[in-house]
């Protein structure tokens, strides 16, 4: 079909080209199947015309109908839609699993991230990409969810990822008024950003750091918050969260030293997310921690460092696991939970084979993973 104006795009076209923003970030990639709401991405983002895939099946493509009605074919065809013989019912599409909505959103936060120093972050798409994957939020388990594949360079972009998920469904626990969950998501998805003017070298170093080096370190929160100054459709919370994640409610974290009540609520939220999925993330250097043991040293920190009521909320919310569920104990033994105290959640007694370990009595134990 070619290049074709705003007004003429309709939802089931396929892209010929990458659509790329006024200042030269790609918004959509070839080959997309325009969605509904793309339109109105299109639209926020002031893009003019597109170049839609020529679609040729035999008959004649000219005109815009024609071209249309094809493309809509293929975009059913690809989302598994079937329409019944004789007849132009066709069943609902198939919704995009929370995996493929992730994956999405770890892809659009690495291009953004790596084209932050030259560019205005993409806010608006990020936020749109977001919104696809909370409608996934009743599947997703921060004990249980890990990546289906990670490639060992882009921790960063899953660990940024899983932080705004882990935050926006903290920030709902909490009972946080609804307007302040996707700024929160926007708080743990930036909160590290302040690395992209960090020497690689430094950030990346697998042995000790100097004093020098762990200085320039701790400078990624000022450069983060410096970043996010320039950014639109973020509050000042979130960028305080870039600022601010690192202080404890003691008064000994940095950069500031801030404690109690000087430390945003975002980021006093998204230090607890960063620390869980920091210690949880498979690295290049560190193999992936016990999620109940970093929940167990996230309680332990929860004295002078972290706010304790927060930590509460996380721990006590995310170890709502039903009994009968099969976990893998640090012996390898596997076990079906039977009971779970208020009191010590990470702790509960399982079954195994018939016989009752209570891993409140036996601490050399802990569960190493929740197989479902």
């Amino acid at each position: 079909m070619g290049l074709i104006t705003l007004s003429e795009v309709k939802p089931g076209l396929k892209l010929g080209n990458d659509v790329q923003t006024l200042r030269g970030n790609v918004l959509f990639q070839k080959g997309k199947v325009i969605l509904p709401k793309d339109v109105e991405v299109l639209r926020a983002f002031m893009i003019h015309q597109v170049d839609i895939e020529q679609e040729r099946t035999g008959t004649s493509t000219s005109g815009s109908k024609a071209s249309s009605a094809s493309s809509v074919h293929a975009a059913n065809e690809k989302n598994g839609e079937r329409a019944g013989k004789g007849s132009s019912a066709v069943s609902a599409p198939v919704l995009p699993s929370l995996h493929e909505e992730y994956e999405k959103m770890v892809g659009l936060t690495k291009n953004a991230f790596l084209s932050s120093l030259a560019a205005e972050l993409p806010v608006y798409e990020l936020r749109t990409q977001l919104e696809a994957l909370f409608v996934h939020l009743k599947q997703y388990n921060v004990l249980t969810f890990s990546p289906r594949v990670m490639q060992e360079h882009d921790y960063v972009y899953h660990h940024a990822v899983l932080s705004a998920i882990t935050s926006y469904q903290l920030a709902q626990w909490m009972d946080l008024p609804s307007k302040d969950w996707m700024q929160v998501a926007f708080a743990g998805l930036f909160h590290d950003i302040g690395n992209n003017k960090v020497d690689p070298q430094i950030l990346h170093k697998p042995s000790t750091l100097t004093a020098s080096e762990q200085a320039e370190i701790r400078q990624h929160t000022k450069y983060g918050y410096q970043v996010l100054k320039q950014a639109k459709a973020i509050n000042e919370g979130a960028r305080l969260a870039a600022l601010q994640h690192h202080e404890k409610v003691d008064g000994s974290g940095y950069p500031l030293q801030l404690s109690g009540t000087q430390i945003h609520i975002y980021a006093k939220i998204v230090a607890i997310a960063d620390i869980f999925h920091a210690m949880t993330l498979e690295k290049i250097y560190r193999k992936a921690q016990s999620p109940y043991l970093v929940l167990e040293q996230i309680q332990s920190e929860a004295f002078g460092k972290l706010d304790p009521a927060i930590v509460n909320v996380f721990v006590q919310r995310s170890t709502q696991i039903h009994n009968g569920i099969r976990v893998k104990l640090s012996n390898n033994q596997i076990g079906e939970i039977i009971f779970s105290d208020r009191d010590h959640p990470t702790r509960p007694m399982v079954s195994v084979e018939g016989t009752i370990i209570n891993l409140m009595q036996q601490r050399q134990l802990h569960i190493q993973e929740v197989i479902g």
